[in-house]
């Protein structure tokens, strides 16, 4: 039987059974009315358990990955751990010096293990990456949202020959995804590139070399772009002529991208040189740009540094800089913003702007429905005049 007919003869037997279901509960006289109290907090119970609006969650075993990369080894204590997709994340919600504040950070560890890890590197400077890395302990516990996220593999789309490009920490829902694969028989062909800036900064640098065994169809090539004296292995960046020299033929192959915006910026644009189409690529984005203010549309007479005022509806007014993201200063004055990517994509934290403009940069996910209205999205809004907002 073709596929599109066994799909038709499966819908067609799948809408027979649910009419025939509903007639019986009707008969049964439950009826199928939700509204009902009992069957509504049924409902709710059985979606909570598998897609929670946040989990509380207790560090069970902290590993040193590198000297500034840590994972946090988790079990959840107000519930099961829900089902998810290799390459999904969680938003960690946390107070520091009474700042409420959110980070997502990918989970690394394979679906269907009685433990969650979040593999956190500590960026300088860095708020929420800081304090995790430095603060947080053995017995500790954290509050996240549930799974979310589309950066996974579909084998009906995706096909059997995989590429997968990380740039530093960006490694981390790859590795979610090799530990999923491992020992099965029906695992795709992967080709994981993973750029570091040293040779001391790859993560799970072991863990790679033991998974060739268990999964026969994994390459793995590491690029460092700062190689010390004597390094043999491959140098430089991930650019056209390296991802060419290291792939070679790209037909049939899907391409997933994971890393700082420069370099996704870098390897999308050798894609395209590469003759990839946009259909053959999945990205995901850590977080707002380092500099926004590098950004070619970003007008070229604001500095960083400058500041604008922001007039919150119905709250006092407070000064916010040009380079950091709204949400950002938002919360640093006691205004949370529901949030969940913080990388312009899932629209939580989406606000009204009523007066002033703000800047944000190309292919921030805005729907065009919001954008007609004057929404943006906290996380990748910056303020480039006065403005005034609506929560």
């Amino acid at each position: 039987m073709i596929p599109e007919t066994a799909h038709f003869v499966r819908d067609l037997f799948g809408y027979a059974s649910l009419g025939f279901n509903r007639s019986r509960l009707a008969r049964w006289g439950r009826g199928d009315d939700y509204t009902n109290e009992k069957y509504r907090e049924l409902a709710i119970s059985t979606a909570d358990r598998i897609h929670p609006r946040a989990m509380n969650l207790r560090v069970v075993e902290i590993i040193d990955e590198t000297p500034t990369t840590r994972t946090l080894r988790m079990q959840r204590i107000d519930g099961p751990l829900p089902p998810f997709s290799a390459g999904q994340y969680v938003n960690v919600f946390i107070t520091i010096d009474g700042v409420v504040t959110s980070r997502p950070y990918s989970i690394s560890s394979a679906p269907g293990v009685p433990h969650l890890d979040l593999t956190v590197r500590a960026k300088p400077g860095g708020f929420v990456s800081g304090h995790i890395f430095h603060k947080i302990a053995v017995g500790d516990e954290l509050r996240t949202s549930g799974p979310s996220g589309w950066f996974r593999y579909e084998r009906l789309i995706d096909g059997d020959d995989l590429v997968f490009i990380a740039g530093g920490s960006g490694i981390t829902p790859f590795m979610g995804m090799l530990r999923g694969f491992a020992g099965r028989n029906d695992a795709p062909r992967i080709h994981l590139l993973y750029g570091s800036r040293t040779p001391e900064d790859v993560i799970f640098d072991k863990e790679l070399k033991k998974l060739g065994p268990r999964l026969r169809g994994l390459k793995v090539t590491h690029v460092i772009s700062e190689p010390p004296k004597g390094f043999s292995g491959v140098t430089g960046f991930l650019d056209a002529d390296r991802i060419r020299k290291s792939v070679g033929n790209i037909e049939g192959k899907m391409f997933y991208l994971c890393g700082p915006g420069a370099m996704l910026d870098l390897c999308r644009a050798a894609l395209k040189d590469l003759g990839v189409g946009m259909h053959r690529i999945r990205s995901e984005l850590y977080g707002p740009p380092e500099d926004v203010t590098s950004i070619g549309a970003w007008p070229p007479n604001i500095t960083a540094d400058r500041v604008f005022q922001v007039q919150v509806e119905g709250r006092s007014a407070f000064d916010a800089a040009a380079g950091e993201p709204l949400i950002n200063s938002l919360e640093r004055n006691g205004v949370v913003v529901p949030s969940v990517c913080r990388s312009g994509e899932c629209s939580a934290c989406r606000i009204r702007l009523l007066a002033g403009e703000v800047f944000m940069p190309p292919g921030t996910g805005v729907r065009e429905a919001d954008r007609s209205h004057g929404y943006v999205h906290a996380c990748m809004a910056y303020p480039i005049t006065d403005i005034r907002i609506r929560l």
